[in-house]
Parts: structure tokens; sequence; C-alpha cells
């Protein structure tokens, strides 16, 4: 073999950074170290992998086709070097959720898988569905866990469960207790709804579909509790997913909207680049996401 994995971790850095300083620097290395290795991996066969204009690299045809291949080789030799120094399989996983499962769902799965492998480490990161794709399409995370549609080549996509948006208000609202909003309601309601590119979004839009142009968005946060609050304090109406509002429904700080005649239905899915290495680690969280429902925590 010719190559090395080290060439390949100087590879793999400058296609993210697109620099090769800042690629050195993320491996600790000397600029000239790294793009030495990077020089000796393209002089063994003869190739070349990126495209320079000035200080930015970046990835040709050639270089996009070996990326995948090259971060799954990788991502198993990082796996096996974890197993010889623990002598036992430590899952270490990068994960990404979006806000509503990241807060309501992905933390008793991650509390279930850690106290399966004691000593595992485990990243969760919380952001928007939008996000969440980037970074799954850039390896940067090892799967996804997502509330939106998407459609993508390099991307698998698998239904985890089911789920649906509410739209609610506070008890004192003067929407409070109708039996059903017509679409006139929903026109003349101030919205506070999610950002652009979230899942949340997405499906609101859909299931307003023809409307949207004549609501009142009079708020947009980025996140479902700074949303609640803001409906508690008689600011608007919203529209989130049951999983988040539970408790505040139970409590009675909120009150739940019906909108019979509008379909707010959508599934959660789990989001992996096709050519990323499956660990057995990644496999047992699918596994554990796949159990019976845990109560969700608030």
């Amino acid at each position: 073999m010719k190559f090395t994995l080290r060439q390949l971790q100087v590879f793999l850095a400058t296609a993210h950074h697109e620099n090769i300083s800042k690629a050195a620097e993320s491996l600790s290395m000397s600029q000239s170290a790294a793009s030495g290795a990077l020089k000796e991996l393209e002089a063994l066969y003869d190739l070349k992998f990126f495209e320079r204009a000035g200080k930015r690299l970046k990835l040709n045809e050639l270089g996009r086709q070996f990326w995948p291949r090259a971060e799954a080789l990788l991502a198993q030799a990082r796996e096996l070097e974890a197993d010889l120094l623990s002598h036992r399989d430590l899952g270490r996983l990068n994960v990404g959720a979006t806000l509503t499962i990241g807060n309501y769902l992905a933390v008793g799965i991650m509390a279930d898988y850690m106290a399966e492998q004691p000593g595992a480490r485990v990243h969760l990161e919380v952001a928007n569905t939008r996000t969440i794709v980037e970074r799954v399409l850039a390896f940067e995370l090892d799967l996804g866990l997502i509330e939106g549609e998407l459609n993508h080549p390099d991307l698998e996509l698998l239904p985890w469960r089911e789920d649906e948006l509410v739209v609610f208000c506070s008890p004192d609202h003067a929407l409070a207790g109708k039996e059903a909003l017509t679409d006139q309601d929903l026109r003349e309601a101030h919205w506070i709804v999610r950002e652009s590119g979230s899942g949340t979004r997405q499906t609101f839009e859909r299931g307003l579909h023809g409307l949207v142009p004549e609501l009142d968005l009079a708020l947009e946060l980025e996140h479902t509790e700074a949303i609640k609050r803001a409906v508690e304090a008689g600011l608007g109406i919203s529209c989130l997913s049951r999983v988040c509002l539970r408790e505040a429904f139970r409590r009675g700080s909120l009150v739940e909207l019906p909108v019979p005649h509008r379909d707010f239905s959508r599934d959660f899915y789990f989001v992996l680049h096709r050519q990323k290495y499956r660990s057995p680690g990644i496999e047992r969280w699918l596994e554990l996401c796949r159990a019976p429902v845990r109560q969700p925590i608030q």
C-alpha cells in the first residue's frame, strides 16, 4: 500500500477547509508538512484532486469521487484504534438532531446508548434541518435525526416515526375555546413561527398551502421554547410539534386550536451519507431509536 493514513487525513482536512493552512492547523501540523503530504499523495498516483485558485483548493471531479471513500476508510481506522486502545467498542458517535428531536427525544436515546456502553463518547449537535443535512453531507456528522423531507443523491433518508404539528395559543387568547378554526381565523391571527430551513417551518407551510402569503407572520424565532413563551405572553398563535407541547397542554399554560381541514402530519427521519461507513455504534443507535418510545424529557 503506497498511501498513508496521514496523507488521507491531510486530503480530508483540505477538502473540508479548502485551504492548506487551515487544514494543517486542524491536524496540528506545519503548513509545509501538510502541503508535502498532499503533494506526495497526488504524486504517488500521478493524479490531481484539487483545482488551485489562489489560496483556495476546490475539489475537482476526481477529488469529489475520492472523498467519501477516503472518509469511510479513515472512519474504520479510527474505530480500530479506539478498540485497540480500550479493548472494547466505545461507540464514538457524532449525532445531529433538529431542535424538536434534540430537545425532546434525542437526549433519552443518548442516555440509553451511553448506559449500554460505559465510556462511550457521543457528541450531540442540535440545529435546524438544513444545517444538519449540510454537516452529514460534509461527513462532519455520522448521522442526523431530522424533521424535514429532502431528496439528495448522496443521502439516504430512512423513516423513523410519525409526528404532527399542532396550532396553539394562550388560554386567554380570543381564539381559545373555538371548536375549529376557519381559514379566515388563520388569516386574521398574528403568527409566531420557526425560521426558514427548519423542518417545522416546512411542514407548517405545507399544511397551510395556498394560505401562507396571506398570513401575518409577526415573529420568526429559532427556538421552540422561545416560541412557546411568546405565545404564553399573548403575542400570537403558533404551530409546533405535539412532542414539545404535551407538558404545556397538561399544565394548561397553552391550549390546542383545532384546524381539522388542514393536514399537519409528518415523519421524523434518519439521514445518513450513502458512502458513510456504518459502524456498530451507528447501527446500535438506529436500533435504540426504533425501540419503544421513551417518555419525552420536559
